[in-house]
């Protein structure tokens, strides 16, 4: 599944304030993107209509190159090895 929500970093976690697994899911995300240099951007999915009906019972929800990779948890060894495949 590819979402048109256009971003220049490489990961994409799309989140909600209050969200206790969100605030995990970003935390492992920005420490494994630091370690890899890749770039990620957290969205707020109650900022847009559209994501918020999308995903409202699926985050965090986590996006590699557009597509979506996982969702509630961030599962370190899968995130690596998906962003050693580059684009």
């Amino acid at each position: 599944m590819t979402i048109a929500h256009s971003s220049d970093a490489r990961v994409v976690v799309y989140t909600r304030e209050g969200c206790h697994l969100c605030e995990v899911a970003e935390a492992e995300v920005a420490q494994i993107c630091a370690e890899t240099g890749d770039t990620w951007v957290r969205v707020d999915i109650d900022d847009d209509e559209d994501l918020r009906a999308r995903f409202t019972e699926q985050v965090p929800v986590t996006f590699i190159d557009g597509a979506q990779h996982d969702f509630w948890r961030v599962d370190p060894l899968r995130l690596r090895k998906a962003l050693a495949r580059r684009r």
